[in-house]
């Protein structure tokens, strides 16, 4: 299976660890659709590098939207 399948990517902002947990596509269109909201700073790293920067509003994973829209859940 390759690496870019599996589920330890991250996608980092300005802001700090924006998602974490995601494979490589997904964390594309995350990227995509924070470029489209002119967020800076941001990069596709190993979720093991992300452990190591603070997450962004305590969110604990976004998706984007079939729209392209970004929505979110928070932890509980």
């Amino acid at each position: 299976m390759s690496e870019l399948n599996e589920q330890s990517w991250a996608v980092l902002s300005e802001r700090g660890c924006e998602a974490h947990g995601l494979n490589y596509n997904d964390a594309h269109l995350l990227l995509r659709a924070l470029m489209r909201e002119k967020i800076s700073g941001l990069c596709i790293i190993t979720d093991a590098a992300a452990h190591r920067v603070s997450r962004t509003e305590k969110l604990h994973h976004r998706q984007v939207n079939p729209n392209g829209s970004l929505s979110a859940t928070r932890k509980s």
